[in-house]
């Protein structure tokens, strides 16, 4: 584990300062953002399949966040806080008429990093598109389990469920996600 600095301190100490008055400072705000940032549009990106609209989304999840002026009782708080105003951000815009075309999940799908195998690259883009199949609930599902590390217990209380009914859910949508990736790679044995 790596020692904190004077920097981290000071962060530290006004994220405490944020908590007893439940308004953020400037200083406080940044540093939440600098640690909720990425986490959330990776979140967006996944569950929407469009890194743009991610772009947009996570700007109006700050937005209304600091509107919202809610009291927090911590920083998991407020973190679960601000995932549940992106949940309702993605819902809300699927609701919306759409226009016509596939979205590409992120961008990172269609470049691969380098180091990668070819069975590596496969792979991961066989999960690309069994992501893209998936019913929208059940990405955002995935995504805040296995792609955030999210309890059920937090996961649950982000979108508005009971912990037993989540897990169901999430077992379900595991499972889907299963099959999809074994029939992709059942048909890419066929095609050989």
């Amino acid at each position: 584990m790596s020692e904190l600095t004077l920097t981290d301190v000071e962060r530290l100490a006004a994220l405490a300062d944020a908590d007893r008055t439940f308004q953020m400072t400037e200083e406080a705000f940044r540093v939440f953002y600098e640690w909720t940032a990425r986490p959330v549009w990776l979140y967006l990106a996944r569950t929407t399949g469009d890194s743009r609209l991610a772009d947009d989304l996570l700007q109006e999840a700050y937005y209304r966040f600091l509107r919202a002026n809610v009291p927090f009782e911590s920083d998991d708080h407020r973190r679960h806080y601000l995932f549940r105003i992106a949940t309702n951000l993605v819902r809300d815009h699927r609701r919306r008429p759409r226009p016509t075309g596939a979205a590409l999940l992120a961008d990172d799908r269609a470049a691969g990093t380098s180091g990668e195998t070819a069975d590596q690259v496969t792979r991961r883009i066989d999960l690309s598109r069994a992501l893209e199949r998936l019913k929208p609930r059940e990405r955002r599902l995935l995504w805040l389990a296995y792609g955030q590390g999210f309890s059920h217990e937090e996961i649950a209380a982000t979108f508005g469920l009971k912990t037993a009914s989540l897990k169901m859910l999430l077992f379900r949508a595991r499972r889907r996600l299963l099959l999809m990736m074994d029939g992709a790679r059942r048909q890419r044995g066929t095609k050989s």
